[in-house]
């Protein structure tokens, strides 16, 4: 049995700690810090009553602190430190890890707070200092980055001597009932949302302008859904590591009604992360939008449908092209039921408790910085089956992942009109298509 220290109690957190507590013979002591303890201690009781047993232990900690961090790392002495805080904080809590030689792993890349920017740079540029310390530094282990990541390593390792074409999909196709909020941070995801779209072809990235590219894709269970061409991290930790890669992307669900909040959000300013006078005082913007937001915990009771997130794949196999499609459908409600959180939450925390098992048991043991498809994908994908998070696979089919769908808009007089929408092949031919709006 190990100690695990989990450093964040948002809803991602919460799945975590339940999920760690379902496993005590590998979890034994599990302590739950954040910088609001009562939270904590709050999640603490509910999977006491759920489960019984050796209750979780809760401190207070500023992460963004090395040395409180160091200090609250010493005195429990875990095994691994399970970072589920906000990605600004990555760095100080690696940090942290490096001084007190306790493994670290993560969900999401780190950014700078006064910059949208998504990369894996400042993490990987601690490689040498981990591999010295001979301590390990898993990056990306929720679902994407993380599952999406094992699916790519599962196809790449069963199906493909080589991996030529990926296409990661992602829909939530829930409803929470309210006018506007977010799955995860506010602060966070409306970065991620309104950045501008990249994505990987023939070696070089190429950029668009945010919600630019978007096409019909059919989800398993749901039905077509709008879906966008937005730039995900994982990208870049998978372009490298299967260098065959010709073409990368990332589509991404969001509902009409979600994309006239968030246009309504940043036309008023209120979506900018420079600081701003009120009354005397600096604030940030966005940080005032997510107090006044629900909080994603907070979303879960009423929360129906399903999120549907995975891979599709072109390459060849023994001279011949193939396809594959690998996917994880999980319904909000059963979500809600085990842990008390959404699904969205919960389909980032249970790959982070997987990731966790695998680093303490030494199915995926390394010293220095890595990415998860940099390991056997079997054992995390077996425990997805068994933990909640079941997929399903389709070999040699159609994926209908050529068309891409191009808006273009022009603004006049402070009015954004659609002027045309056509259908592009890759072959560059365009046919007609019905109007975005």
């Amino acid at each position: 049995m190990s100690k695990v220290l989990i450093i964040g109690a948002g809803g991602v957190g919460r799945v975590v700690a339940y999920k760690c507590a379902q496993h005590r013979d590998v979890f034994g002591d599990i302590m739950l810090a954040s910088r609001t303890v009562s939270k904590c201690e709050a999640i603490a009781d509910a999977i006491h009553a759920a489960y019984g047993g050796k209750k979780i232990e809760t401190a207070r900690v500023d992460a963004d602190n090395v040395a409180e961090t160091v200090a609250l790392i010493r005195k429990f002495q875990p095994s691994l430190v399970i970072n589920v805080a906000l990605p600004y904080q990555d760095l100080p809590i690696m940090d942290a890890c490096l001084e007190t030689g306790v493994n670290y792993m993560d969900t999401a890349n780190y950014e700078p707070k006064d910059e949208a920017k998504f990369e894996y740079s400042w993490q990987w540029a601690y490689q040498d200092r981990f591999r010295e310390k001979g301590i390990q530094a898993l990056l990306g282990c929720g679902f994407d980055p993380g599952v999406t990541s094992v699916f790519t390593a599962y196809a790449a390792k069963h199906y493909f001597d080589e991996i030529h074409e990926l296409d990661i999909i992602d829909a939530n196709a829930g409803n929470h009932g309210k006018a506007f909020a977010t799955n995860f941070n506010p602060e966070i995801n409306i970065r991620e949302v309104t950045q501008r779209g990249k994505y990987w072809e023939n070696g070089q990235w190429i950029e668009t302008e945010p919600h630019e590219i978007w096409k019909d894709i059919d989800y398993p269970e749901i039905g077509p859904k709008r879906s966008y061409l937005i730039y995900h991290e994982e990208l870049e930790s998978l372009v490298k590591n299967f260098p065959t890669l010709r073409r990368a992307r990332f589509w991404m669900t969001f509902g009409q009604e979600y994309l006239t909040h968030l246009r309504v959000i940043q036309n008023i300013g209120m979506a900018g992360i420079e600081p701003v006078k009120f009354k005397g005082m600096d604030i940030i913007p966005l940080e005032f939008l997510k107090a006044v937001l629900p909080a994603p915990e907070e979303l879960g009771e009423n929360y129906t449908g399903f999120t549907s997130i995975g891979c599709r794949i072109k390459g060849i196999k023994d001279g011949k092209e193939r396809t594959y499609y690998v996917w994880n459908n999980c319904s909000h409600q059963a979500a809600y039921k085990e842990t008390g959180t959404q699904g969205v939450s919960y389909t980032t925390g249970v790959p982070a408790m997987i990731g966790a098992r695998m680093v303490l048991e030494g199915k995926w043991a390394g010293k220095g910085v890595f990415n998860v498809e940099e390991f056997n994908p079997d054992p995390f994908m077996e425990r997805l089956n068994l933990d909640g998070l079941p997929w399903h696979e389709k070999v040699d089919i159609e994926l209908d992942m050529d068309w891409w769908f191009f808006c273009s808009a022009l603004r006049r007089d402070g009015t954004l009109i659609w002027i045309f929408c056509s259908a592009l092949r890759r072959d560059g031919d365009a046919d007609s298509a019905d109007d975005a709006d």
